[in-house]
């Protein structure tokens, strides 16, 4: 009996969500302090939710690991296949047969949010996107992503591809804490690629006091999600949103979440690794009425209103930057690295990029013949590019 009843004192106390200014939050949001995993507010931090492009968060975990593993390199190409070139944008739009750096990928991948990139970082590194799916849920198992599963590297939408708040948030330790290495990766400002200029979707990036990452995702069944982290004072906070209804309110919002974070100094007793279940935790919820049948095609995009737009709403994410950004330069070639080994076949020869041949449509398929992702008409809405910086 005590012990039921200290279960019930637990998981009342894990679903407090402290007052914040305004109207209540109705999406999964948790923050944390990164250093101990201390939770400072959460709310439906169990919901399942479409992660969008917060998916390569999980590709780059999965691609630092297997370079930490010896699998492959930073200097080692990654090739552009027929597969990953046919993806929907956002996009860097290389032909097949391309071939960049595995860490320019990976660059390309966090800050433009291209799925043709993330889509052939996964197929290199993992042989093909099924393989490669399999080791991202690999993955989440290890670190105890409980509510999570995956079937993309991209985040283009599936119905089985889903994930939580709470398990995002371990999935921000894992990078952080193992990889502090490519922690600058998070925060570039923007990308040089040959004369374009490429910002980073995240609008905290260079206009919130301390902001040092981390990644955003859009796609219209999950609404606009968003994972922000800041330092301040040697302080690392991270705040998760999900299910946003514009790019502009994700990042007041994450930033509100933040703010609230810091003038808290000191958080609550509970880890993100030990925050007891609670809610609903399998319906998960699809926002495409909400966010994309019932607004013009022009606001179903990451980058719907160019930021300093006199017609943008007033905010200070969309103010442009109070200095020149700093820019890092991507492009392709320079890969001088070992290939990728899942590429290769047992004598060493890099696999031909050839199509896989479909089942004959007059017979019925075999088991594991049907398609590894279920498309969506929403897909192509995913992280819209930016066409310049601010």
């Amino acid at each position: 009996m005590r012990y039921r009843h200290f279960l019930k004192l637990l998981l009342a106390g894990a679903v407090a969500l402290p007052a914040l200014a305004g109207p209540a939050l109705a999406n999964p949001t948790i923050v944390f302090d990164l250093e101990n995993g201390k939770i400072l507010q959460h709310q439906e931090a169990f919901k399942r939710w479409y992660p969008a492009s917060l998916t390569k968060l999980m590709t780059a975990y999965v691609a630092f690991r297997a370079v930490a593993a010896g699998e492959v390199q930073l200097d080692s190409p990654i090739k552009v296949t027929k597969r990953s070139a046919s993806e929907p944008p956002s996009k860097m739009g290389f032909k097949p047969g391309s071939v960049m750096r595995l860490d320019n990928a990976l660059k390309m991948m966090l800050v433009k949010s291209a799925n043709d990139v993330a889509m052939a970082v996964g197929e290199n590194i993992g042989g093909s996107q099924a393989a490669f799916a399999e080791r991202m849920n690999t993955e989440a198992r290890r670190l105890g992503m409980t509510g999570s599963h995956f079937v993309n590297p991209n985040g283009l939408f599936s119905p089985d591809q889903y994930t939580t708040a709470r398990d995002l948030g371990l999935l921000v330790m894992a990078i952080r804490t193992e990889f502090p290495q490519y922690a600058p990766w998070f925060s570039i400002e923007g990308l040089a690629v040959g004369k374009k200029q490429i910002p980073n979707y995240n609008l905290l990036i260079g206009r919130y006091p301390g902001a040092d990452g981390m990644k955003t995702g859009f796609v219209c069944p999950s609404g606009f999600n968003m994972i922000g982290s800041a330092t301040r004072d040697g302080r690392t906070l991270v705040a998760v949103v999900l299910g946003e209804k514009s790019a502009v309110t994700r990042a007041e919002t994450v930033a509100r979440l933040l703010d609230h974070g810091f003038a808290t100094p000191t958080p609550g007793w509970l880890t993100v690794a030990a925050l007891p279940s609670y809610g609903d935790t399998t319906s998960v919820n699809d926002l495409n009425d909400e966010i994309c049948r019932k607004k013009p095609a022009k606001e179903q995009s990451e980058a719907a209103v160019p930021v300093g737009d006199k017609n943008a709403p007033k905010s200070p994410y969309r103010e442009k930057l109070d200095h020149v950004p700093t820019l890092v330069a991507v492009g392709l070639g320079g890969a001088t690295g070992p290939k990728p080994k899942a590429m290769l076949d047992a004598s060493g020869q890099e696999y031909a990029d050839v199509p896989l041949p479909s089942w004959r449509p007059d017979l019925p398929p075999p088991p594991g013949a049907e398609p590894t992702v279920i498309g969506s008409a929403t897909a192509a809405q995913n992280d819209q590019p930016a066409k310049a910086l601010n």
